[in-house]
């Protein structure tokens, strides 16, 4: 299996607010990255979307590693919360709607045939390749013309 490093980063100017991610992917030695941005969204959104976007990159089963400052997306791939949710329906439990759930079912796909390990690193500490994923998700929110998150219009409803 191919070993792929992915280093991600959200933003959002306003939480909700203009949002973006971004992705940097190290193989080898070569790196990519990959960015985008919405006109309305969340923080959280943009987090899970930043590793949603390397993972879904991958064109054939890898053993991947995933580095995000987030402690919400870490937690629930690394505690498992995702496999709770989708044994509940998509949901927290009965009267506890799950925010996300469109990112959530496709990051379920998405890991299906990686291994893959999920790893903390604290955000705006001067790690260079989060610093780089911070700079490519702020500048993808400063975008003007951004779309609509239809997910975020969604989980408002």
């Amino acid at each position: 299996m191919k070993q792929i490093t992915i280093y991600t980063d959200g933003s959002s100017r306003g939480n909700p607010g203009p949002g973006g991610y971004g992705t940097l992917m190290v193989y080898q030695g070569h790196r990519k990255e990959m960015s985008g941005g919405f006109a309305k969204t969340t923080n959280n959104r943009m987090e899970i979307l930043a590793a949603l976007t390397g993972i879904e990159a991958l064109q054939e089963p890898c053993q991947v590693t995933v580095y995000s400052d987030s402690k919400y997306l870490i937690d629930t791939m690394d505690k498992g919360w995702i496999h709770g949710w989708k044994k509940k329906g998509w949901s927290r439990g009965p009267n506890k709607p799950l925010k996300n759930v469109d990112l959530w079912k496709r990051m379920s796909e998405a890991v299906r045939d990686h291994k893959i390990s999920w790893k903390w690193v604290k955000g705006h500490a001067g790690h260079p390749e989060n610093e780089r994923c911070d700079e490519l998700a702020t500048t993808a929110a400063d975008r003007r013309g951004n779309p609509v998150d239809e997910g975020f219009i969604s989980d408002q409803s």
